[in-house]
């Protein structure tokens, strides 16, 4: 009787914590909607990025008839689990790294094409995976350049990137970013919170929100989660009929709301699994991104927020490199 009443506790504890999510996320005021006239940019951290965070606005933005880019800060070059599962080998570094992050690129423009982004459309800045906080921080200046951990490289490396060999630096990091931001001229940008708990998304949501400010453009801002803290989304499940919940990471922030309809679900769906690579690693956690409800807050940080630039773990680095990726 003991255990049936501690069972009913443990029931109505998790229903009372699922209405109170709903109902937090219920009081979250609609994102404005996209207008033909509009600009939108997505500052993704890695391929992938992009479709888990906003799939489903881009998709909306292009059927309203917005004009949409997308820019990629790194190409993925240090998951070494991700090349591990691909490359069926226990040890990658170096060149293997550098052709996942190939790989990687035509992915991205396969899932970008999904969504309607025209090629044109597409930047690649090719930047050191795992290696942005540090050009962010500590290796700004040109005399400094960052060498990857991972692939031993110190410039971009990439032909298809938009300057081939510039250096590990955050001088020329900032100096691509803003090419593309004055060749894209956003009026809606959508960039990585500090909050977030991936190393590569603090640096860039610090980034753009430094650059954005010094153009007078911050208010055009608006930030996004996708390493929100352990466990979260939840379920780990594609659940598409559920709506997104404010990560523990962002709490306390100005959110906004995105409904998404069957169309937008479906097209974000397309564009998550054009991420192949990526899901045969962590399909689940990707899905679950899927939701019916995009989130995007106004504000960076919650206010008094502690430091954000703890080094805290890419919770997709601790997930099992034989996750499961059925159903």
């Amino acid at each position: 009787m003991r255990v049936r009443g501690r069972w009913l506790l443990v029931v109505a504890a998790a229903a009372a914590f699922w209405a109170a999510a709903q109902s937090a996320v219920g009081a979250v005021p609609a994102l404005r909607a996209v207008q033909a006239h509009d600009r939108l940019l997505v500052i993704a951290p890695h391929p992938d990025d992009e479709s888990l965070c906003c799939g489903g606005l881009i998709d909306q933005a292009r059927r309203a008839g917005a004009q949409v880019s997308i820019v990629w800060v790194t190409s993925g070059d240090g998951f070494r689990w991700d090349a591990m599962v691909v490359q069926r080998r226990l040890r990658v570094r170096g060149q293997g790294l550098t052709a996942l992050a190939r790989t990687r690129m035509v992915e991205a423009e396969a899932a970008a094409g999904l969504l309607r982004v025209p090629r044109e459309r597409q930047f690649f800045l090719g930047y050191p995976d795992r290696g942005i906080l540090p050009l962010v921080l500590d290796y700004y200046y040109y005399d400094t350049a960052w060498r990857s951990r991972y692939t031993g490289n110190s410039a971009v490396v990439y032909e298809e990137a938009l300057s081939p060999g510039s250096a590990y630096t955050g001088a020329d990091l900032e100096r691509d970013l803003t090419q593309v931001l004055d060749q894209v001229r956003p009026t809606l940008v959508l960039a990585p919170s500090p909050q977030d708990t991936h190393p590569d998304h603090r640096a860039v949501g610090i980034l753009a929100h430094r650059l954005l400010s010094v153009r007078g453009e911050a208010a055009n801002l608006r930030f996004w989660i996708v390493h929100g803290g352990r466990g979260w989304p939840a379920p780990r499940a594609f659940r598409p009929d559920r709506p997104q919940t404010i990560a523990p990471r962002g709490r306390g922030m100005e959110w906004e709301m995105l409904a998404l309809d069957a169309a937008s679900l479906a097209v974000k769906r397309e564009a998550v699994e054009a991420h192949v690579t990526q899901a045969r690693v962590m399909r689940r956690v990707m899905l679950s991104h899927v939701r019916r409800t995009e989130l995007f807050s106004r504000t960076p940080v919650p206010p008094g927020s502690p430091d954000c630039l703890g080094a805290l773990p890419c919770e997709f680095e601790l997930e099992p490199a034989s996750e499961e990726a059925a159903f």
